[in-house]
Order: structure tokens, then sequence, then C-alpha cells
């Protein structure tokens, strides 16, 4: 008998089983909202779905919520935290609140989408230690149930508004599950979070840049760019050399025309490459690109020898580009000192879990 992930089902595929165990149609839309909307842990807090039909139900859904094993809080309030998934792997995701004038606050999750990286970027903590597995819908979309669900015990009114798939693993390398999870959480009876208030990171998988552009043109793109040159590329992300930069902007290219969303283009900055003739070899690659560059002073990774770059020579790159007509801001980092900033997460050695 086929048993599936209660946390990874579509309202209509929950009423698809319920009717195949004459449980009434309510009965989904009931266990959907407990679900993905009110974010419950346990067949208990179910209150309105008797005890018999949770019975019935754990015949065809398994249910294993997150363990969280650690949450750590920064000083500007950014929470990161390592949950245990249900076969023993871990994995880290984080919470940036933003507070804002004249709107409503923000409260974005920075979601995993892998256990560990095949990618093997060489500024990201998560790819020193390879790749384990893709991550499930549900495992996904359960990172911002779980941390709804711990948040609310403090604040029983929040609620998630922003999601970036910039957390650990390649999203565009577990695209289904990503697309899927995305539909899940902007479902109405779910978390309700707009399409335009999720933003998917890629370091450049071009054929799944387009069907992207095809599947789901509401949805953000991030495209971590780093430099115009492909030999500095190359060591820099190992995927340029299947997708040189040649392809890359050619499909960003046929990315906007499609969807005509901008594409944010994020650059890594360190001491060793905060250069004008950086920045101007970054100026003529996006020149008539419909997007933005966000610029990241590179965090401190264990491993990697990277240095920070210094903040005026960080301005003078971004006035270059400017001067090119190009849209450029500075991220504003958050959590650096719990390793939750840009680059730092990863899966925590198994001694540190003991």
């Amino acid at each position: 008998m086929d048993i599936r992930e209660l946390r990874g089902c579509s309202e209509d595929e929950l009423i698809e089983i319920c009717k195949e165990i004459s449980l009434k149609r309510f009965r989904a839309s009931q266990l959907f909202q407990w679900v993905q909307q009110k974010a419950v842990r346990t067949w208990e807090e179910m209150k309105n779905i008797g005890g018999r039909d949770r019975q019935t139900l754990c015949s065809r859904l398994s249910f294993y919520p997150l363990e969280k094993v650690r949450e750590q809080r920064s000083k500007d309030g950014t929470r990161k935290y390592l949950f245990r998934l249900n076969d023993g792997e871990t994995i880290e995701c984080v919470l940036m609140d933003y507070a804002r004038t004249g709107s409503r606050d923000r409260h974005t999750v920075c979601v995993s989408t892998q256990v560990g990286c095949a990618v093997g970027c060489a500024f990201c903590a998560t790819g020193l230690e390879g790749f384990r597995r893709n991550l499930s819908v549900a495992e996904i979309v359960g990172q911002v149930l779980d941390i709804t669900y711990y948040v609310r015990r403090e604040d029983p009114d929040f609620l998630v508004t922003n999601i970036v798939f910039m957390g650990m693993g390649e999203p565009l390398l577990n695209y289904d599950q990503v697309l899927q999870a995305i539909l899940l959480l902007n479902h109405r009876q779910g978390q309700n979070i707009g399409m335009r208030r999720m933003t998917i990171s890629t370091c450049g998988v071009v054929p799944r840049i387009i069907q992207l552009a095809k599947d789901n043109p509401q949805v953000g793109l991030a495209v971590s760019l780093h430099t115009a040159r492909d030999e500095v590329r190359n060591d820099l992300i190992p995927m340029n050399r299947r997708y040189p930069l040649g392809r890359l902007m050619a499909a960003c290219r046929e990315y906007t025309q499609i969807t005509h969303r901008r594409i944010t283009f994020e650059v890594a900055l360190t001491a060793g490459n905060v250069k004008q003739e950086e920045a101007e070899a970054l100026a003529r690659l996006l020149k008539g690109q419909f997007g933005h560059v966000n610029l990241i002073p590179v965090n401190p990774v264990a491993g990697t020898g990277m240095e920070r770059p210094d903040p005026e020579l960080m301005r003078r790159f971004a006035r270059v580009l400017e001067d090119a007509g190009i849209s450029v801001s500075s991220r504003e980092e958050r959590g650096a000192e719990i390793d939750a900033a840009c680059g730092q997460l990863r899966q925590q050695w198994e001694g540190e879990l003991k």
C-alpha cells in the first residue's frame, strides 16, 4: 500500500486519499488546513478530526515533523535552526526578520533544498561536505511549517511573508520537489505566501532556468554570478564548466523575455576581487540585461581562505556599475556571528550532535 508524506500532499491528493479510504471529502480540507496553515506537529492537535478517522488516515499518510536539534539567535534577531530529518540526516535553515515602516514587517525564511550540495562553490560551507540527497517536498515545506510552529509559541500572530530558496543545496537540481513545495506554500488554505514573494537562487543550471520561466514565471530568480570571467568562475563555481557564461547569459535573456521579470545577479566580493577592472567586466557582461546586481561581502567560512573586502572598495565597485547604468545594491548581512549568513550553512558534523 502506498504511504504518502502528509506534509507533501496537495489538497487534491488528500481528497483522493480520503475517497480511497471511505472518508468524507471535507476531512481532506480539514487535514490540509491543520497541517499547512496551522502548522501542527501531531495528529492529536487536529481537534475536529476524530480518533477513528485519524487512525484510518495514519494507514495511508506518514507524518514526520522535523526534529529541532538546535536554535541559535544572533544580535540582529536572525534565527538559525538545525533540524534532523527522519533518516538521521541534518539540514540548516534561517529566519530573518525585517521591521518595515509604512508596510507590514517582513519575515523571510531561507530554505534548504538538499542535504549538502553537489556543486561545490569555492566560498560556500555547504559544498565542503559534499552531497547526500535531495529533500522531499514534505521536508522542504516542513522547514517553513516548523519555524512557524516554534515562533507562534512566542507570537501567535506570526506569519512567514517571504521565502528564499538560498539555503543548503542547488534548488534547480531538485527542480520538481521545489516547484511542488512552492505550490503548497502558495495555497490559499495553507501559508498563502505570494508567488512573487518567493525567490529561487541558482548557480546557473541553464536548462532549468528556461524551464522555470515556462513553468512558473511568477517566482523570482536570483543567479549566483560572482564574476564576468569564465576562467575565474570555473574555479569559483564548477558548474560553469558545463554551463559557461555565454550560455548562462543567453538563458537569462530568454528568461526575462518570457517572464518580463528582473533577475537578481548575486556577486560575492572578496579582498581579492573587489577591483575596478572586475566591476568594468561585470558591467560589460550585464549591459542590456534586465536585472539588478546584489553585492555580497564574502562571509567567513573555515577552509576557503577568502577574506572580506574593504567597505570603501565595495562602494567604489558599486559606483562603477551605477555609472554604467546598472541597478546595484549591497546585501544587508544578517546572522554572520552564528554562521547563518550567505554561504555559511552546512550539515553539522555528527560529533556535534551527540
